[in-house]
């Protein structure tokens, strides 16, 4: 186990220091700890009632480690030694961390894209599947449940014995599955999706794969203490400060793992902070980058704010505050966060509580991540072969535009790229590529990134779809109107059919991109569409359009 480190230097430093103790004198981390709805105003009480009962975690979801171990006993006996995970969100990103970090094998599929979920259903014959979903009625898992059940009977194995459903207690897929005589694991309804680390959609998947869990859940109560402590010591309150509390507020919150251990941990930040924070034109926006050769990183602009994730070393944590290249910076605002994997899924989560009072919003809502929903099923009624003719067609790739009239006469992918660009605020945008891509034999193409950050000069995020509609998806629709959006689809290799439903794979997830630009366009966020219609040529002819217009490391 390690102890918590919040460490902040210039303008993170100051907002620590003028916000964390408003907090303190509001008695926010105990009143958190309280479970004190009222902490975040009368509108968000009713939501906030409903949704604090991951504080208590680290205690409350103890009974289940059992119940995990003897099912996990049960599996390895049958030969199953290998793990699906079928979820969305919060449901699948705190597995793949925490499993990453372990080093267990975990297959998390949280995409529709059908190339992706035929790779999925494989070795059946040793594959136990998860499917974790709060509502029950989350689409995409339902239609990756109904895959593997038709998957396993058609392979002559019981669906029943190697599908485990992880839901709400009461909701329709609870309901269904146990009258079905499928194994349920109930979560704690009291938990929102993206704080259910440490619930049973955490710790079923991980537990299954093999993940210490009761160290998991040791490191993490470990520093529940210090977390409802009312000092201005409190790690807690510190990042909070740090991550909202800037003024003018710095509302760009450039993650990278500066040694920390932790595989994957800013991804499962990214979703936390952006879906809770993003709202009422305001909010704070992760930018996952890789280290400090990122532009982002080597020269910030003046609304980011650098989180390292380090090492537990004292060393790590004092040689805060020193741009890349060792010179001081006093213009740069960095906080280093360091501490086991436990404590600070406990902690980020506190500081994101404390970032929502200091930003006046509800964290536990996301009004823009429904939106895209209600988007996505109304075009699947309608049907979405009908979309409007592309503005050009340029070799494998169809170019579309929306949320304004930006476009003009741009023909090549090239010149619409370009056209896209030149509505960026240059002081206040970001530019965010959304991938509908199978984000595992596709992923070469994320590489693109720290290119495109370098061209614009602004801070740039890298989403893959439909996973990023449950976290930076939020904060485009909601937050404030300064990103540019870069939408990549694709026709895919082989279609792949739904069972029991009149729609495949490959209309769900165009529907999902076509909703999703559909809200952005609503919210006059401009949107560049380029699909694919030969994936190979166009992703080639896509990917060296984005490489040719980001100057090199040395021409930058």
């Amino acid at each position: 186990m390690s102890s918590l480190g919040v460490v902040a230097s210039g303008a993170a430093a100051d907002a620590i220091a003028g916000k964390v103790a408003d907090l303190v004198e509001a008695t926010f981390a105990s009143k958190l700890f309280a479970q004190d709805a009222t902490l975040w105003g009368p509108d968000a009480e009713s939501e906030s009632a409903i949704r604090l009962s991951w504080v208590n975690l680290p205690r409350s979801s103890r009974p289940l480690l059992g119940e995990i171990a003897a099912l996990r006993e049960q599996l390895k006996g049958d030969g199953v030694d290998r793990v699906v995970l079928c979820g969305m969100g919060g449901s699948s990103l705190a597995p793949e961390v925490i499993c990453g970090t372990a080093g267990v094998d975990l297959v998390v599929l949280d995409s529709s894209q059908p190339d992706m979920v035929r790779a999925a259903i494989t070795d059946l014959d040793r594959t136990v599947v998860v499917v974790s979903s709060k509502s029950g009625s989350t689409v995409e898992t339902d239609s990756q449940r109904r895959a593997f059940q038709a998957a396993f009977a058609e392979a002559g194995i019981d669906p029943t014995a190697r599908i485990v459903i992880v839901t709400d207690p009461g909701s329709p897929l609870d309901e269904q599955s146990r009258a079905d005589g499928y194994r349920v694991i109930n979560a704690d309804p009291n938990v929102g999706g993206r704080y259910s680390a440490l619930t049973a959609f955490g710790l079923v998947p991980s537990g299954l794969a093999g993940a210490d869990l009761e160290a998991l859940l040791d490191d993490a109560e470990a520093v529940a203490d210090v977390l409802s402590a009312d000092d201005d010591g409190n790690p807690g309150l510190r990042l909070g400060a740090a991550m909202a509390g800037t003024d003018p507020l710095r509302d760009k919150f450039v993650i990278v793992d500066d040694g920390s251990g932790i595989v994957g941990f800013a991804d499962w930040a990214e979703q936390l902070i952006a879906e809770s924070t993003g709202k009422q034109g305001t909010g704070i926006l992760p930018v996952v980058v890789g280290g400090d050769s990122d532009p982002e990183v080597r020269w910030p602009a003046p609304d980011v704010t650098i989180a390292r994730l380090v090492g537990d070393s004292d060393d790590d944590l004092d040689a805060l505050g020193a741009a890349p290249d060792g010179t001081a910076d006093g213009s740069r605002s960095e906080v280093a966060v360091s501490g086991s994997l436990g404590a600070q899924l406990l902690l980020w989560e506190v500081a994101t509580a404390a970032a929502g009072r200091l930003l006046g919003i509800n964290p536990f809502d996301q009004p823009d991540v429904e939106s895209a929903k209600k988007a996505a099923r109304a075009l699947l009624d309608k049907g979405v072969g009908d979309s409007e003719a592309p503005a050009a067609t340029d070799g494998a790739v169809e170019i579309r535009s929306l949320g304004g009239d930006w476009l003009g006469d741009a023909s090549t992918v090239s010149d619409a790229l370009g056209a896209l660009l030149a509505q960026l605020d240059p002081e206040r945008g970001y530019v965010s590529v959304m991938a509908y891509l199978d984000r595992i034999t596709d992923a070469p193409l994320a590489d693109v990134r720290p290119g495109l950050a370098r061209h614009t000069e602004r801070p740039t995020t890298f989403g893959w779809g439909p996973r990023f509609l449950h976290s930076t998806g939020q904060f485009h629709k909601g937050g404030p109107a300064t990103g540019v959006y870069l939408q990549i689809t694709t026709a895919p290799h082989e279609d792949l059919a739904i069972p029991g439903r009149e729609f495949t794979f490959g209309d769900f997830i165009a529907s999902q991109a076509a909703g999703d630009a559909q809200v952005l366009a609503e919210h006059q966020r401009p949107v560049l569409q380029l699909h694919l219609t030969d994936h190979d040529a166009g992703l080639a002819q896509v990917t060296r359009a984005l490489t040719d217009l980001s100057p090199t490391e040395g021409d930058a």
